[in-house]
């Protein structure tokens, strides 16, 4: 039977659910993983997409330039609406790496073992949405060439950052979460570059996986050092899935305009953040995983899983849209009751509806376990909620804008060809990093996903001093080490 038509999505009390298939050992599992790295040639349908996002992304540098050399005019930025494409792509891509912050942490301190055939790409994939999220901010202001003056530090003319300013909180909150998620991503990755390293048959590769691999060799000593600290950045990860989008939600609450001076925010914005980011884990990992043949690592039981939690903040932030509009009846604030009906029925009715349809009803489907199951289902219900997420960013900030307090100041945004050519930029400078990534570093965590089969604790037994995974292999002596890894010294 083809792995494709397995299912190891039952649920059975007394039994652990399968979580790789194929019969696997520790040995096929790294020849399969840096089989993908240490192929001649990818596939050629990895060509072909690299090609289009790399387009994109030119099309993307060709954009941020024009935009220094003219200006932000180029922009279909107006009075009121100073804000629009810019933060709402700032905002959609700082929420989409909040799902590999869930899956790589907090699912680590739960013990949820079934994370470890797709944290890495989760990883991956909060690294790069960061880098593109990271860019608005920057391009936003401006006079990009004196971006430096929201940095805490001295300057020719004496100036001191205003902390009181949404911008320089923007600025704390990526730099810390892209700081941390780094070094959580590249730390898990030393054992299996270090794998790499040892298998490595050209002097180059040797030369560049061993620097990365930063002179690990698999001793019992490194193991708990490498455990311990790993444990204490999933600690320290986990307060970021909270707080980094919550610090940007500030940016909207802190403010006096209808529809975004709301306590709601800060959760509000999270759920959607976990919401979105897990829908761009489904939506890249179903084609890597036919791209290059790793059916019997990421299966249907983990995209059944994560499939569930996007169901689940789906809801939740349909009932935070509900929430709103309760909010807004309830207050008593007439300004706030116009604003929410004129997302609904103003002159964005559009933009809302897409929002409404795409974030809280398509994804119903997945209370059926055939949609949750189904691949090209579960693809397409991801790709709409990323769209609907991406519209509800939009609907924030632009109908707040353009109809506040006065009506003599209303107005109306319609995005330039620059601004659709920027976004779709940032989508390709995303999808190029990642695709990179694929080709050639481990996009399975092989030193994880191995102490989780039954291999593990059945050839080597259990043993209680190490860490929430590792704890049942014992890394006692170095041999093991290569055993597990698949390297014969």
């Amino acid at each position: 039977m083809s792995t494709a038509l397995i299912d190891n999505t039952y649920k059975d009390p007394a039994v652990r659910p399968t979580l790789v298939l194929g019969g696997q050992d520790f040995t096929s599992i790294t020849e399969k993983v840096c089989g993908i790295v240490e192929a001649p040639k990818p596939p050629r349908i990895w060509y072909i997409c690299l090609a289009v996002a790399a387009g994109l992304t030119g099309v993307l540098f060709a954009m941020v330039g024009y935009l220094i050399v003219t200006g932000v005019g180029v922009w279909g930025l107006n009075i009121p609406v100073g804000w629009a494409f810019d933060i709402t792509n700032f905002v959609f891509w700082v929420g989409i790496g909040h799902a590999g912050t869930l899956i790589s942490a907090i699912l680590f301190l739960f013990r949820q073992k079934w994370r470890t055939s797709i944290n890495r790409s989760a990883e991956a994939m909060t690294i790069f949405a960061v880098v593109c999220a990271g860019l608005f901010p920057a391009i936003h202001v401006g006079r990009v060439w004196l971006l430096y003056w929201v940095f805490p530090v001295p300057n020719q003319m004496s100036l001191w950052p205003n902390f009181r300013s949404p911008l320089l909180w923007d600025v704390f909150a990526v730099s810390t979460y892209m700081t941390v998620s780094l070094m959580f991503w590249f730390m898990g990755m030393i054992p299996d570059i270090a794998t790499l390293r040892d298998r490595a048959t050209t002097r180059v590769r040797r030369i560049v996986y061993g620097l990365l691999s930063l002179g690990w060799r698999g001793s019992n000593r490194q193991w708990h050092r490498y455990e311990r600290a790993y444990l204490m950045l999933a600690a320290l990860a986990t307060p970021l899935v909270l707080s980094v989008h919550s610090v940007v939600s500030f940016d909207f609450a802190v403010s006096q305009v209808p529809g975004w001076h709301t306590t709601i925010f800060p959760p509000y914005f999270v759920a959607g953040a976990i919401f979105s980011g897990m829908a761009m884990v489904v939506t890249l990992l179903v084609p890597a995983r036919q791209l290059f043949g790793l059916k019997e690592f990421i299966t249907l039981h983990h995209l059944n899983n994560m499939n569930k939690l996007v169901l689940a903040t789906g809801s939740m932030v349909g009932f935070a849209y509900g929430i709103e509009f309760f909010i807004s009846w309830y207050s008593g604030n007439p300004f706030e009751r116009f604003a929410f009906m004129n997302r609904a029925l103003g002159p964005y009715w559009w933009a809302y509806w897409i929002m409404v349809i795409c974030n809280v009803f398509v994804p119903q489907v997945f209370w059926s376990k055939k949609a949750r199951t189904n691949l090209w289902i579960m693809t397409i219900v991801c790709i709409l909620v990323n769209v609907g997420m991406w519209f509800e960013r939009f609907v924030i900030i632009v109908t707040s804008l353009s109809r506040d307090y006065l009506p003599s100041s209303w107005g109306y945004f319609k995005p330039t060809w620059v601004d659709i050519l920027t976004m779709a930029g940032s989508f390709g400078l995303f999808l190029t990093l990642f695709l990179l990534f694929l080709r050639y570093l481990p996009m399975i965590a092989m030193a994880e996903i191995k102490s989780v089969m039954p291999q593990a604790g059945l050839e080597h037994g259990a043993h209680a001093g190490h860490g929430q995974y590792w704890g049942e292999i014992p890394h006692q002596h170095e041999h093991q080490f290569d055993e597990l890894n698949g390297v014969k010294r």
